[in-house]
């Protein structure tokens, strides 16, 4: 099979086109043959710089994958062959990932692909939606009319959390760069928030009469895990996906701080069956009409993962970045 290769950390010119051995199937397993993928920031700094997983990193990255089953291994009940797939199954931890024609993966972590979706829609979602899952299911548990703030409406993580937490039934504000405002439009939230206009205070006042949020979940951190502190409630909870170093506003309002990491089911093999349920539940949402992905309008495929990737660190790009398998 051909593969897009990497032998060494560096820029998006790392990449090399080799051709690899198809994998073979073994137990518990799955042969997908690959469609679609998509650029998540943990690509691009695995490519890049040295990470707690750089002394297994595999040569061929990617984690999201949608595609063909082509062959099940041993003890797989729950597809066949031919089905449509999708999932987060590698480009880490020693697994090589999607940027091949062929991806073997552990079947727990799989779900049939929604329906209503092409497959470059659908490798799109993985990753994103299974952390804003965790974040708001697990961490969180947002429910019915709970005033939730989410940082980042349009980003990767964002667009998908700000639907899922209305399918919950929460009362969702949204925070947006100015020339993102018209695509967060379109996401259903009940308050959009132009950063640029509006201060953590103006939005507090306005959105929860000065009281702050029940629950924040920031997509951005760095500097803004500040702004999701303030925004808070007393007792309130914050959830975020980025390291944070100065938490001393958890300590003075009593929040409940919580960090959210999806790769563990895939790097340590802990309840990886989970991931495949979240996956399912997300393809129901997504077909009944309650969740759709943004993704970029760019177009490239499998073998232009550099063009990609550069894309992705212009900063130019609204929604996912995805890829798909050209001849």
């Amino acid at each position: 099979m051909k593969a897009m290769v990497i032998t060494e950390l560096g820029d998006s010119n790392v990449f090399n086109l080799q051709e690899r051995e198809t994998p073979k199937v073994k137990p518990n397993h799955i042969l997908i043959e690959v469609k679609a993928t998509s650029v998540n920031p943990l690509d691009t700094m695995l490519r890049a710089t040295q990470t707690p997983w750089s002394e297994n990193l595999p040569e061929i990255l990617h984690g999201d994958v949608a595609g063909i089953v082509a062959d099940v291994g041993e003890n797989v009940k729950s597809f066949k062959i031919g089905d449509e797939v999708y999932g987060c199954a590698g480009g880490i931890a020693g697994i090589n990932g999607a940027l091949a024609q062929y991806m073997l993966v552990d079947a727990s972590l799989m779900a049939l692909k929604p329906k209503s979706l092409s497959m470059k829609q659908a490798a799109a979602l993985p990753l994103v939606s299974i952390t804003a899952w965790e974040a708001l299911h697990d961490k969180l548990k947002v429910g019915p009319q709970d005033n939730i703030l989410i940082h980042g409406a349009t980003g990767g993580v964002g667009h998908i959390a700000v639907q899922l937490a209305k399918v919950f039934g929460a009362v969702v504000s949204a925070t947006v760069t100015p020339r993102n405002l018209e695509v967060a439009n379109t996401l259903n939230a009940d308050n959009i928030i132009n950063i640029e206009e509006q201060s953590v205070a103006d939005y507090v006042k306005l959105y929860t009469q000065g009281v702050g949020f029940d629950a924040v979940f920031d997509t951005v951190a760095g500097e803004n895990i500040q702004r999701s502190f303030e925004a808070a409630r007393f007792n309130g909870d914050v959830a975020t996906i980025l390291p944070v170093e100065d938490t001393l506003q958890v300590a003075l309002k009593s929040l409940s701080f919580h960090s959210v990491l999806m790769l563990i089911p895939l790097v340590h093999g802990i309840n990886r069956a989970y991931h495949g349920q979240i996956l399912s539940n997300i393809a129901n949402l997504v077909d009944a009409g309650k969740i759709k992905p943004l993704v970029d309008p760019s177009d490239f495929s499998i073998w232009e993962v550099a063009k990609a990737h550069e894309h992705y660190h212009s900063g130019r790009a609204v929604g996912k970045i995805t890829m798909t398998m050209k001849n």
